[in-house]
């Protein structure tokens, strides 16, 4: 059976992600076991101004600061969910947002919390709805010194 101490959780809401969440928690030993919630709000948010429709900067402004408080209400749910979650199974959690690019960010969180595995959602499927802002593997497993586990889509 596979074991972590400190397992790496990239969760942001989606189908795939509550199945690496699942996954984890069939690994996961209460009283033992750490599981690191990593959240990416991906860079493609960073553009998000609605150029076409606000015409001022003032305008501008508060559709942004509307993004931003939206995506850390989102956040922040996630991370109460989890860590809930986590809590009725008596696994330990801490969690880890940042803004950027999915891959580099959980390297870099992976590394920086000394994980010995990692475990991420299956791709989204073709046809179904939703932004698509993919893990991109094969940069992940370039900088990972640990393992990365992919949860099945079934």
């Amino acid at each position: 059976m596979l074991t972590s101490d400190t397992l790496l959780l990239c969760h942001h809401g989606t189908e795939g992600a509550s199945r690496a969440e699942a996954l984890a928690y069939r690994i996961a030993e209460p009283g033992r076991t750490t599981i690191v919630h990593c959240l990416v709000v991906p860079e493609l948010w960073a553009g998000m101004q609605g150029d076409d429709w606000l015409n001022n900067a003032t305008t501008r402004d508060t559709f942004a600061q509307y993004v931003e408080g939206l995506l850390e209400r989102d956040a922040a749910g996630e991370f109460e969910a989890v860590s809930a979650r986590c809590a009725e199974r008596g696994i330990a959690y801490k969690a880890v947002s940042r803004f950027g690019d999915p891959a580099e960010c959980a390297a870099a969180i992976a590394a920086e919390e000394g994980v010995d595995l990692v475990v991420v959602g299956p791709s989204r499927p073709k046809g179904m709805l939703g932004l698509r802002s993919r893990m991109d593997l094969e940069r992940l497993t370039s900088k990972l010194d640990c393992t990365l586990l992919i949860a099945s889509r079934q």
